[in-house]
């Protein structure tokens, strides 16, 4: 029985990762789609302003979905594609509220901590499965998604 795979990763280490990828491909899919739904709907005073913010973050989204997908490939595993699996197993719910650009924002808000809290899971469990690839990958998401929360955090104050 083979015990590493193409890239020289434990095959069950990267299993486990691929996994809990997928979990967070399917994360990432349902706040893009959160994300388009307020840019597309926002209303009032705030609009512009956050019209072009959610613009920018959902364009961001875009390509981390393809990096997740691409890394869950490169671990020797396929990435999860249907809405239907997505919805089974993502902690971020379809969003309702979205014209109010404060529930947008805390929306928001909430789905970076669950995130970043899902992130940094894989950060540890790829740190010890020696997988440079997906560590580098969740310590640049976090980084990134720290700095955001606190700037979509200084907007509600």
């Amino acid at each position: 029985m083979k015990t590493t795979n193409r890239i020289g990763l434990k095959t069950e280490e990267a299993k486990v990762l691929a996994e809990k990828l997928n979990v967070l491909l399917a994360d990432y899919s349902l706040f893009y789609q959160n994300t388009r739904g307020f840019h597309w709907n926002i209303k009032g005073d705030k609009f512009f302003e956050l019209h072009g913010k959610f613009e920018e973050l959902y364009n961001n989204l875009f390509i981390k979905i393809d990096d997740i997908a691409e890394r869950i490939l490169t671990l020797g595993y396929n990435p999860n594609h249907n809405f239907t699996d997505y919805l089974k197993v993502s902690e971020v719910k379809e969003a309702t509220e979205v014209q109010n650009g404060i529930a947008a924002v805390e929306n928001i808000l909430n789905t970076f901590k669950s995130l970043l809290i899902k992130q940094r899971e894989i950060l540890v469990l790829s740190n010890d499965a020696d997988d440079e690839g997906t560590n580098s990958l969740m310590s640049d998401y976090i980084t990134e998604q720290e700095k955001l929360v606190w700037m979509y955090s200084a907007f509600l104050n």
